[in-house]
């Protein structure tokens, strides 16, 4: 069986309500039809290797012939890949949505995770905004009635927000995407979403999308608002962007100032993903090299030990714990 190297990703897309074409316009991606492109999944079972020999080789294929040595020891393979990484492009408002934590996706769906999720922006349009919260003294019976009589939008928290700015999206968060942000996604890999609020709009099929009012006002968080960090003027080697019990996330800068070349090192533990957004970067462990161009994606299993990464570039690092 051939070993496993660093590892280019080919994403899978996904169309969406509220998505559009920026991932062709910015990021240069070859969209397959003339609908709406939302999320692009750089790192997911579904996600397709992209060089070598295991070329066209699924990740969820690859967990089952490789297991630990892909997602390191302390994750079991038959539930599948542990974290998902995406980048979502919305030129229209998410739905306001909330997600379990692992306790409550067990009881409430039978799923072995929860979901709890950070957001990086990665471009803005002048006073794109988000929803981080409903405002604090909110009732789940007064929001759940706010739901059934369209008037939830007045309980909302909203924020503006810029390149580099962070929010760490707890399971229980209330929050959504407004029109004109694009950001990078780091999350445990779970699709439940509960769908509070839909902003009265129709699905690409003209009807109206189901809302899981019960379910996600009981999961709610409905006492605290999460700051944003801001990272965009931190012009440091090395920039924390997210940190909790689930993934760390932080963000490479190299250039001539700070160093053009860095050596990491899975340590045989744990995987890293890897997506460059700005410039370009080479990804080299022993004889495997190969470029990351802006908003490309790669994975070095956890067996790989250590890589480096060289070029001009800014890259978001992720992995668990």
């Amino acid at each position: 069986m051939t070993s496993l190297y660093p590892l280019k990703i080919q994403p899978a897309l996904h169309v969406k309500v509220w998505g559009g074409r920026k991932l062709e316009t910015l990021y240069h991606r070859a969209l397959p039809t003339a609908e709406p492109y939302g999320e692009s999944w750089e790192l997911h079972d579904t996600a397709t290797v992209a060089n070598g020999p295991l070329a066209g080789q699924t990740v969820g294929a690859l967990l089952k012939d490789y297991g630990h040595a892909l997602v390191g020891p302390a994750n079991d393979p038959a539930v599948g890949f542990p974290l998902l990484a995406k980048i979502l492009t919305a030129e229209d408002w998410l739905s306001v949505q909330v997600h379990p934590n692992d306790e409550q996706a067990v009881e409430l769906e039978g799923e072995p995770r929860g979901k709890t999720e950070a957001w990086y922006v990665l471009n803005a349009a002048p006073g794109a905004t988000l929803v981080k919260a409903v405002k604090p003294g909110t009732t789940r019976e007064a929001m759940a009635e706010a739901i059934r009589t369209n008037t939830l939008e007045p309980l909302l928290v909203y924020a503006e927000v810029q390149p580099g700015d962070v929010l760490y999206v707890t399971a229980g968060t209330i929050h959504a995407l407004g029109p004109g942000l694009v950001i990078y996604e780091i999350q445990q890999s779970s699709d439940t979403t509960y769908r509070l609020y839909d902003w009265g709009r129709m699905d690409l099929n003209g009807q109206p999308r189901a809302l899981h009012i019960e379910k996600g006002v009981l999961v709610s968080t409905v006492d605290s608002v999460p700051e944003i960090k801001q990272t965009g003027s931190n012009t440091l080697p090395v920039v924390d962007v997210a940190q909790g019990p689930y993934f760390t996330t932080v963000l490479h800068q190299l250039n001539p100032r700070n160093g053009p070349r860095i050596t990491l090192d899975t340590h045989g533990t744990h995987f890293h993903i890897l997506t460059c957004i700005e410039g370009s970067v080479t990804v080299s462990a022993g004889d495997v090299h190969f470029e990351l161009a802006q908003a490309e994606t790669g994975l070095i299993p956890a067996s790989v030990g250590a890589y480096t990464l060289s070029g001009s570039a800014r890259v978001l690092r992720s992995w668990q714990g």
